[in-house]
């Protein structure tokens, strides 16, 4: 059944997502099937602002993962959640020096001087539960609110205001996702930064819960709100940006012509770049949090008085840099990876132009 003109519910994100080439070939669409009147392969937006015009993106065939589907949020869902506790959790060392620096300004030769090469690895099984809670809530409902708040603005408003869809739609994910990343991140911060604190997830846990109670996982949550909300919303926002830029203005290919590799190394320097903002914007709530977990009772204005502001806004950044672009850089990779391997699209890219229709 042919979908008409008028169908222009819930169809923003559709072309967010939009690679006609590379969507034939995901889902097997003929030449002969994309002529067919009676199963057409591409929605339609409708008129926008009064205007015979519309934008015209592929559809995925049925049996394959449908857009916006429950089966495209659960991928999108696991994709996340290894992207993020994957990264994160091969990022340890750095993450333990960087920690380090901002409390007792040692490095890694220091630390493998003072707790052997396992000492690298500190705080890794916190790391993988937690990033990969995070992950997976953050990806996963980034897809399903930035459909939602496309829905509620309507395909010519989303169009117009789509880095505030980004922005609206990252920050609500990384609010709930930081619930399930908070506990964690207090245990992790702990054992890398406190010596003889605990080994690890194990013994760490059950340790604060029984000084501090469940309050004690959760008294840097506003913090990490502080440091992850605006490094999430950069994240994505950037994210999406910048692939636009980079396919519009760096390479002659349009985006459905390149090859996979091609557009999955667009993501990862997308990501890579997204990354190096990113670090910037979060990293004085970042100092915030490792110093309330690794101060008891401390206080914000504890913090702001003993680093300073320039503490906070300097005090590890440049290894946090390095850190956080190759980071960003690597999750968005295999995010897109996943998304490939199951048969969706990669994040990001041109938006199509409005195609005038025949009276």
């Amino acid at each position: 059944m042919a979908i008409s003109d008028n169908s222009c519910q819930s169809l923003l994100p559709t072309f967010l997502y939009s690679t006609p080439s590379l969507t034939k070939r995901l889902f097997n669409l003929e030449p002969s099937l994309m002529k067919a009147e009676h199963r057409s392969p591409f929605i339609s937006l409708g008129d926008v602002g009064g205007r015979a015009s519309r934008v015209v993106v592929p559809s995925p065939k049925e049996g394959k993962i449908e857009l916006f589907s429950p089966a495209f949020y659960a991928a999108c869902t696991v994709g996340g959640m290894l992207c993020c506790g994957i990264t994160h959790t091969a990022v340890t060392p750095l993450d333990i020096v960087k920690c380090n620096m901002q409390n007792i300004t040692s490095g890694f030769g220091v630390l493998v001087k003072e707790q052997g090469a396992k000492g690298l690895f500190k705080g890794w099984a916190p790391t993988l539960v937690g990033y990969s809670a995070q992950g997976a809530f953050k990806y996963g409902f980034y897809e399903f609110f930035k459909k939602y708040y496309s829905d509620i603005a309507g395909p010519e408003y989303a169009a117009k205001y789509k880095t505030l869809i980004y922005l609206a739609g990252s920050a609500s994910a990384e609010l709930i996702a930081d619930v399930a990343l908070c506990p964690m991140e207090a245990v992790k911060v702990r054992v890398q930064t406190q010596p003889g604190f605990a080994r690890g997830l194990s013994d760490g846990l059950p340790k604060i819960l029984k000084a501090e109670g469940v309050a004690g996982l959760y008294k840097g949550l506003v913090p990490l709100w502080g440091r992850q909300i605006p490094y999430t919303m950069m994240k994505f926002a950037s994210f999406e940006t910048i692939v636009e830029l980079i396919y519009k203005y760096s390479i002659p290919t349009p985006k459905q012509e390149c090859s996979t590799a091609l557009q999955l190394g667009v993501s990862f320097g997308g990501g890579y770049i997204a990354g190096v903002l990113c670090a910037v914007v979060s990293h004085p709530a970042d100092n915030l949090v490792s110093f309330l977990n690794n101060a008891k009772g401390a206080t914000v204005g504890d913090a702001v008085k003993k680093l300073g502001v320039m503490g906070l806004l300097t005090r590890g950044l440049p290894l946090r840099i390095f850190m956080i672009g190759t980071l960003t850089g690597t999750q968005w990779g295999i995010y897109d990876s996943f998304k490939v391997f199951v048969g969706l699209p990669t994040t990001g890219g041109a938006t199509p132009t409005p195609a005038t229709s025949k009276a």
